[in-house]
């Protein structure tokens, strides 16, 4: 089993994917022009806000001190949807690319997360933020699709 200190510390991991995701969502929903994709774009921010809220409620039942922010590597990520959107001229496929591709990202955070021991309530909370991840990620490549 993992310390408490090293569980802190992976759901702060968590948190900021989560922030950098939520934050992510947001910028694409400002740069899409597709009402159905900025609708789900906007719906997936808020439940991801949602996710973030628990893992910093366990970060604090635990201890510690919760994430403020998302990553400098997020904030490249969300100036690279802008970049890309100004240069291709905010085009939908290349956003819901870059957001396909952040939630890749996060599926792979969440994954190593997994395979630590974790407590195994901490364990069923980020199992389920999890399938959440993918689902998100299997949701832009469906939208992607429909986009081609």
């Amino acid at each position: 089993m993992v310390s408490n200190d090293e569980t802190i510390s992976i759901l702060n991991d968590l948190i900021e994917t989560s922030k950098d995701g939520m934050m992510g969502f947001r910028t694409a929903a400002d740069s899409t022009k597709d009402a159905r994709a900025k609708a789900l774009f906007m719906s997936r921010s808020q439940a991801i806000e949602s996710a973030s809220t628990q893992l910093a409620a366990e970060v604090r039942r635990l201890g510690g001190d919760p994430e403020k922010g998302g990553s400098a590597a997020g904030a490249v990520h969300r100036g690279w949807i802008d970049l890309k959107s100004a240069v291709t001229g905010k085009s939908d496929e290349a956003v819901l690319a870059e957001c396909e591709r952040g939630e890749d990202f996060a599926v792979t955070r969440y994954e190593d997360a997994l395979k630590k021991d974790l407590p195994s309530d901490v364990r069923t909370m980020v199992q389920h933020q999890y399938n959440g991840a993918i689902a998100n990620r299997d949701a832009m490549r469906a939208l992607k699709m429909q986009h081609a």
